[in-house]
């Protein structure tokens, strides 16, 4: 049965409010692009710890010959295929897949960000929207062979201001300094980097550097 009332606790947290208040005054941005242009979604879950602080679930992709992604820490998602009836779908099975989180169980879909696609030439030409969804305190995590880690974010820490800076990391064998957002030994960077700065951007809390 889904979790009604722990659901309903979490969404009138503060920052859940002003996260669905901006979702509802300010419709997000979606690409129109080519046939040609795959589609892809992401989904940001979001849970309750035990003090009742929201925290979001992030993973560290497997190393993978080929893949532009390998390696990096990331929220769960993939390709849109073709039996998804919509992008929404693709990112609760990509969850589901990766992860073992079902958001149609154990979850409620809050809605969408802001579509997004790399600035990076040299990456596959897609186009990515980010979902959000609140999920239930106990879900459990089983993650598939492409998921080397997976962990959870209290969104207080995504809205530590030091948290937020300029790193060095390498892409392809070649040190680039880019935005970056830390956390323990994890570093995040790249279209990730940007769908975090969004998150905070409509709970009203984006980091001062940047956009």
């Amino acid at each position: 049965m889904l979790p009604t009332a722990e659901l309903d606790g979490l969404q009138s947290h503060p920052r859940i409010a002003r996260l669905l208040r901006s979702l509802a005054e300010h419709p997000p941005l979606e690409v129109e692009a080519e046939e040609t242009v795959r589609r892809a979604a992401i989904l940001l879950a979001l849970r309750a710890r035990a003090d009742g602080e929201p925290e979001l679930l992030m993973i560290k992709r497997a190393e993978a010959e080929g893949d532009p992604w390998s390696g990096h820490i990331a929220c769960p998602g993939g390709r849109m295929e073709p039996d998804d009836r919509d992008l929404a779908v693709t990112a609760v099975r990509e969850t589901l897949e990766e992860t073992g989180v079902d958001v149609a169980r154990d979850g409620r879909l809050l809605g969408h960000l802001d579509d997004l696609y790399p600035r990076t030439p040299t990456l596959p030409p897609i186009i990515i929207r980010p979902f959000v969804a609140l999920v239930r305190a106990d879900v459990a995590i089983v993650p598939s062979h492409e998921v080397a880690a997976a962990f959870w974010v209290p969104v207080s820490a995504l809205a530590e201001r030091g948290a937020w800076t300029t790193g060095t990391v390498s892409v392809r064998g070649i040190e680039r300094r880019v935005q970056v957002f830390e956390h323990g030994e994890y570093t995040v960077w790249g279209l990730t980097e940007r769908v975090l700065r969004q998150l905070l951007t409509f709970m009203g809390e984006a980091p001062a550097n940047g956009s």
